[in-house]
């Protein structure tokens, strides 16, 4: 969740120039810029579109794809960071595995924007949930929902699908973020720093100001901390999110309500209620959702669909193009497979 933080980079150049933006009007009270992406995929048939939409007052970034005669829409929740730009591959993946029967709108989370729209104003997880329930409101979305949350996105998922009982029909969650992991030194190390505000002020302030030195310097800093298996779209979602104030301070708020919520027991009775609509992917060695989580749900609610990822991608799998496809035709074929059923 956290992890993206520490990995600031320049912004590419040549990622940058294999853009092309054009602006739309056709949607009232929003911004939109088209991205071609058919420099990544010559295949692709639909281009995906990054767009601004006010929900209850909040500029809030879409990255969308519409099909023409939709079936369903997936509507996706990013984990936190919530910078919706991360999954711009696994976006456009997901729609063209599904076949274009299915319109994808993946919705950014409030404040984790690039601009400072909201004026440093701070949201909470459960203000994050509601968030999304508005934003389906406000799109008027009258075809059925797929639910797909990332890490904490599986519990807004789940709180969605919850408020949304008789719209929603599937809910799927990767990696999912669903409870403390008290084995985790890392959350431990996490939990310290969110819930001291020195140690979070201190935090904010050096990422924001990583953005000041030199563009070389950032992309070592890059290499060093992340490898070259980052893709170019990462790269660019972190170095132009991450050192904002406003956003840094975001992500740490948001994780310190995320922390206090889910010490508490999951709701292990409405999961049973729904567990025909509900499928979870979890990850070999990923302290977010561990596999002793895997095997509580599956205790405490089997006709939940389980699975789990071998393949070597890790919990933000958004920052590959190998990890975004693959998750993306995993989804794809969970939906498949429960529309045949």
């Amino acid at each position: 969740m956290l992890a993206r933080i520490a990995a600031l980079t320049e912004r590419p150049r040549s990622f940058i120039r294999s853009f092309k933006y054009r602006r739309t009007d056709s949607i009232p009270n929003s911004r939109r810029r088209e991205m071609d992406f058919t420099d990544l995929d010559s295949n692709a048939t639909k281009c995906v579109n990054l767009r601004l939409c006010s929900v209850s007052g909040c500029m809030t970034e879409i990255l969308e794809i519409r099909a023409d005669r939709p079936s369903f829409h997936v509507v996706f929740v990013p984990g936190n960071p919530g910078v919706i730009t991360f999954y711009k591959e696994f976006v456009e993946s997901l729609f063209k595995s599904l076949g274009g029967m299915a319109s994808v709108s993946a919705v950014g989370a409030s404040g984790h924007t690039e601009k400072n729209w909201e004026h440093g104003k701070l949201y909470s997880l459960q203000e994050q949930i509601d968030h999304k329930i508005e934003f389906i409101k406000v799109q008027n979305i009258e075809a059925p929902l797929v639910l797909v949350g990332h890490s904490i996105g599986s519990y807004i998922a789940l709180e969605m699908l919850r408020r949304l009982p008789e719209k929603a029909m599937y809910c799927i969650g990767l990696y999912p973020f669903l409870a403390l992991n008290l084995q985790s030194k890392k959350q431990a190390v996490i939990v310290k720093v969110i819930m001291s505000r020195v140690l979070s002020t201190m935090v904010t302030l050096f990422v924001a100001s990583l953005s000041l030195l030199p563009r070389q310097v950032l992309r070592l800093i890059s290499e060093l901390s992340n490898g070259k298996s980052w893709s170019n779209t990462a790269h660019e979602a972190c170095c132009s999110h991450l050192p904002q104030y406003h956003t840094i301070r975001n992500v740490l708020y948001m994780a310190r309500t995320e922390f206090i919520k889910l010490s508490e027991t999951p709701d292990w009775e409405f999961m049973r209620e729904n567990q025909e609509k509900i499928s979870f992917l979890y990850g070999i060695d990923d302290h977010w959702g561990p596999l002793q989580m895997f095997e509580e749900v599956s205790r405490q609610a089997s006709g939940i669909a389980l699975s789990i990822e071998r393949e070597g991608h890790t919990h933000g799998f958004c920052c590959t193009e190998a990890g975004s496809i693959w998750v993306a035709r995993h989804v794809a074929s969970l939906i498949k497979n429960k529309l045949a059923r």
